[in-house]
């Protein structure tokens, strides 16, 4: 335990440059190149994690002052994605054993074709711990628990497969997968609801992506921009009311919102940039190795969903979706159905947003509609596992924020499928729950099953990501405009070419006119026509 401990506490910036040397010697990339690579990819995850700080520290104070505007008081804190890794870490009995095991079950189903993502982001293999922790607790069996966290990384794999085409396309991630379990785990989801938005009639032909933004509003729709007037919006709704009485100091905040957001939405996708620099050598050389011993295989890269935070439509959708899951959070209370209060997970929205955005290209109408949704659910289930969640917090020391009844976080919300393999052992905390929140969950249990059921019915179980990537592209090209046919957003364009082309039809006919009618015409008269 202690081994896997200390490789833990390494962090990304330190183990990802390990792992990512060792995997270029094994597919027989260069010395020297596996070393510059590693650095690169280290100092890359250095890079989006200050990036990534700076969206933390300049969101958490304006949403922090938003919750305290609002005057809500609801019995269970959000206190963040660390209180479910600290779960996830305490239990002890099972972590050195998911690792270990973790790990040989990737090799062994990559080898019998199961899945084509190698996921050695392994940090981040807590998330494939949260369901097993709390199986643990209460059944007290290590069997059963290794197995729930097996079967959740088996699970996620898949879904990682099947979104690879998206995440190496619109995320511009070539080679990448993202076995991300509270993110990758919502992309079914995702894909079902942005498909029933393409059957309502009117808010199917709504689409505002950062692209189509740019191309209407010109330097106003810039990342940039985008980033500094929603930041700006946000620091209104957080401190708009301290401008009564103390002007200068709240007018400070907003502006500080306002800049810091747009130079995460301007300097993130740089660093990303930096990190695939790094990536592309090894992703390279794994294709190589695997065509000279396993023609027309593929594997992917499972690194952090962290790499795709930094599209443009993921971070405004996410900044909107601020002061929806706060109203949400009131209404759903009001019925019985939520008791814990958004808090500290407002702050790392963007990564539940992804795949609110991914499946509608960035439409950022349809990835509010869909994040919304996202939402009610986290709400649901963060409240659902809150009393185990205090309790398994309390004994691994985790501190309990004053005035609050029990934590939970909406990232542990987000952990659907390891809730989904643990629910039949946590018989105890399913009779303790109220009607309301009962029926929320039978709500989120059906609605999720069924969306995992349309989407595998559709992309099939064997390679969903062949059929992910057909369907895909087929999409794109439906999109673009014929060749040698206009846009139609683009009539003005088009009328202002056709007009300069008229105009230099006359010029050169009116030039022809003249040199024909003009008398001893030479060959270089000639040439120069």
């Amino acid at each position: 335990m202690s081994v896997i401990q200390y490789i833990v506490d390494l962090g990304p910036s330190l183990m990802m440059p390990i792992i990512i040397f060792v995997m270029a010697m094994f597919f027989r990339i260069p010395v020297g190149r596996a070393i510059r690579a590693a650095l690169t990819i280290g100092i890359g995850f250095i890079a989006i994690n200050l990036v990534i700080g700076l969206l933390v520290a300049t969101l958490s104070p304006a949403t922090e002052a938003m919750v305290n505007n609002l005057g809500v008081n609801l019995d269970v804190l959000d206190v963040g994605w660390p209180s479910a890794a600290t779960i996830s870490f305490a239990t002890t009995a099972v972590v050195p054993w998911v690792f270990a095991l973790g790990i040989a079950l990737n090799v062994a189903l990559i080898a019998i074709g199961y899945t084509k993502t190698l996921d050695i982001d392994l940090w981040n293999y807590w998330h494939f711990i949260f369901g097993a922790a709390f199986v643990y607790v209460i059944t007290g069996s290590l069997l059963i628990s290794i197995f729930i966290a097996l079967l959740t990384l088996t699970v996620i794999l898949k879904l990682a497969d099947a979104t690879a085409p998206v995440v190496q396309d619109y995320f511009e991630l070539p080679d990448v997968s993202l076995p991300h379990t509270e993110t990758v785990a919502w992309a079914p989801v995702g894909w079902v609801i942005d498909r029933g938005l393409d059957r309502v009639p009117g808010l199917n032909k709504l689409h505002a992506d950062p692209g189509t933004i740019r191309q209407k509003y010109g330097v106003i729709g810039e990342p940039l921009m985008v980033g500094v007037v929603l930041g700006a919006v946000i620091g209104l709704l957080g401190f708009g009311p301290g401008l009564v009485d103390d002007f200068g100091g709240a007018l400070q905040q907003i502006l500080t919102t306002a800049i810091g957001m747009g130079a995460v939405m301007l300097v993130l996708p740089r660093m990303v940039r930096i990190l695939m620099e790094g990536l592309n050598p090894v992703s390279r050389g794994a294709r190589t190795w695997l065509n000279q011993r396993f023609p027309n295989r593929d594997l992917y890269i499972g690194l952090d969903a962290a790499l795709a935070v930094g599209q443009p439509a993921v971070i405004a959708t996410a900044l909107l979706l601020v002061p929806v899951v706060l109203v949400l959070a009131i209404l759903l209370s009001f019925i019985g159905m939520n008791r814990m209060l958004p808090f500290t997970d407002l702050a790392t929205l963007p990564f539940f947003s992804i795949w609110a955005v991914a499946w509608s290209r960035g439409n950022i109408v349809r990835g509010v509609i869909t994040g919304a949704i996202f939402m009610c659910a986290f709400l649901i289930i963060g409240t659902f596992l809150a009393p185990a969640t205090t309790d398994i917090a309390v004994n691994a020391d985790f501190a309990i924020p004053a005035g609050a009844l029990e934590v939970s976080s909406l990232d542990g919300g987000g952990h659907v499928v390891p809730w989904l393999l643990a629910l039949p052992f946590l018989g105890s905390t399913i009779a303790n729950l109220g009607a309301p929140l009962l029926v929320a969950c039978i709500l989120v249990v059906v609605g999720v099953l069924a969306c995992y059921a349309a989407f595998f019915a559709r992309f099939g179980l064997v390679r969903p990501d062949e059929i992910v990537r057909t369907e895909w592209e087929g999409a794109e090209a439906e999109e673009e405009p014929a060749e040698g046919e206009p846009a139609e957003e683009e009539p003005a364009k088009e009328e202002a070419a056709k007009g300069h082309r008229e105009y230099f039809s006359s010029l050169i006919e009116e030039t022809n006119r003249r040199s024909d009618s003009g008398a001893g015409t030479t060959e270089r008269s000639e040439a120069e026509r």
